[in-house]
């Protein structure tokens, strides 16, 4: 069977669109927009015109499904949360979360949910175990750490506007 092919190609104005045709002569585009978002599109190869499945992505969600595709956690040295009935998640703080500025310890997060923010990244800068004082700002992933229960909580708690 041959190697899949990825067919790029500009979109002036817009972005860059990248096909990709399944074995099944499905065709798979992302349509990666100058603003950062992203476009998914499916299409059946019965009607090429058609299009099956279109969804459009913020950047932060494009990275989630990134992840999910490709996940990290397939290195032998990192520890499987999973294997503790734990699971580790990133949160993303936006630019108009009631805690861009906020001092983590503001949160009550460990209190609130049992769950733990082991570490932030800040512009691709990792700032492991940040302590109450620490200050969350706009763009900041928040790694956490708990239950499912627990994670999702933390969620709610973080995506807070």
């Amino acid at each position: 069977m041959p190697a899949p092919r990825l067919r790029t190609t500009p979109l002036p104005g817009i972005g860059v669109q990248y096909e990709l045709t399944t074995r099944r002569h499905d065709t798979l585009s992302v349509v990666a927009h100058r603003d950062g978002t992203r476009t998914l599109n499916v299409h059946h190869d019965d009607d090429p015109d058609s299009c099956g499945l279109s969804m459009r992505l913020t950047g932060a969600e494009a990275l989630t499904l990134t992840e999910a595709l490709l996940p990290s956690h397939n290195n032998p040295n990192l520890l499987h949360t999973s294997d503790f009935g734990l699971l580790a998640e990133r949160v993303t703080v936006t630019g108009d979360s009631y805690w861009n500025g906020r001092q983590l310890g503001e949160t009550k997060m460990r209190t609130a949910t049992g769950a733990s923010i082991v570490a932030v990244m800040r512009r691709a800068h990792p700032i492991p175990s940040p302590g109450p004082e620490f200050r969350l700002r706009g763009g900041d992933t928040v790694i956490v750490i708990g239950t499912r229960e627990g994670v999702d909580a933390a969620h709610a708690i973080l995506e807070r506007k």
